[in-house]
């Protein structure tokens, strides 16, 4: 590739081991035709030249293939050893890109906008462009909108979509940049809408709480009022008794007091009885000695009448 050539112009006049060179332009060749594995090989033999051009190219094109590949933590270290190598590099600056992309992938969404605002901020401005370069700028910008909607920052990443949309319509990012808009205004809604769904349902448990809360707090009312009930029947119940008890005693004694004036009472007219009947034995004692005196009186009479007639 021209690239190649170019690159090593800047060497100061140094020539690069014919060896090296033959690897590096092997392994740039099978690049192009997407052998990654095969071309990573020989970019790592033109790597051990001494020629720091040479290296830096191949570390370059190592990246670039290691990238492809889909090893992006070995990209993201190829790029760190290329900037060690040779932190002048005319390669550095559009290695910040791919950098950014490899950062990307690893899901380090804060670095990877590091490296794609380092690449936006190398170009002159806007009107000073070429074309193509405008559409690299764009697509660094899209990178960045595209991790800030990876860190669900949706509303700086539309901001971002919307730049490239307005300032550069001619990108090859613009029609992906519409349409991630679109789905950004569509997740928008959607957030909202379950945001409402999530208002909504939590309020519905924070009700149904509420009423179980209430629900609970009635039930133990009512068994702390039953008891209270209970305690007051059983008071009353006890009371009763106690008041029954005392009636009772009351009607006792007052029973009591009856039956030993009955008692007196009784033994009163027990006593007129035995009176009574002393004097019915005395009264029927006389009568049979009234009775006695009368017959010895008329066996007297008769005595003396008999003792008349015999002397005549």
């Amino acid at each position: 590739m021209a690239i190649t050539g170019f690159s090593f112009s800047q060497s100061a006049g140094s020539d690069p081991d014919s060896a090296y060179l033959a690897m590096l332009q092997n392994g740039i060749q099978l690049y192009s035709q997407g052998k990654w594995d095969e071309s990573i090989i020989q970019l790592r033999t033109a790597q051990a030249s001494s020629n720091k051009t040479l290296a830096g190219e191949a570390l370059f094109w190592i990246a670039m293939a290691e990238l492809s590949a889909g090893n992006y933590q070995k990209t993201v270290d190829d790029i760190a050893a290329l900037e060690t190598l040779d932190p002048n590099s005319i390669r550095i600056n559009e290695l910040s890109y791919q950098k950014g992309r490899a950062l990307y992938y690893l899901g380090q969404y804060n670095d990877a906008i590091v490296a794609f605002t380092k690449y936006t901020d190398s170009f002159d401005p806007d009107p000073l462009l070429s074309p193509q370069d405008l559409s690299k700028k764009a697509a660094a910008y899209y990178w960045i909108g595209e991790s800030l909607y990876a860190m669900g920052q949706l509303d700086r990443a539309g901001d971002v979509f919307t730049l490239i949309t307005k300032n550069y319509p001619d990108s090859s990012k613009y029609e992906v940049s519409s349409y991630r808009i679109a789905l950004i205004n569509q997740k928008k809604i959607e957030t909202e809408l379950l945001g409402l769904l999530k208002y909504s349902h939590e309020e519905s448990l924070r009700i149904m709480e509420e009423y179980q809360r209430r629900e609970t707090a009635y039930d133990q009312a009512i068994l702390s009022y039953q008891k209270r009930i209970n305690d007051m029947l059983k008071d009353t119940r006890l009371a009763d008794l106690e008041t029954a008890n005392a009636q009772y005693q009351d009607q006792l004694a007052a029973a009591e007091d009856r039956i030993r004036t009955l008692e007196d009472k009784l033994a009163q007219t027990s006593g007129l009885a035995s009176g009574q009947q002393n004097a019915d034995n005395s009264a029927a004692r006389l009568q049979a000695l009234r009775s006695s005196a009368s017959a010895m009186l008329d066996e007297l009479q008769q005595s003396s009448g008999n003792a008349g007639g015999t002397s005549k």
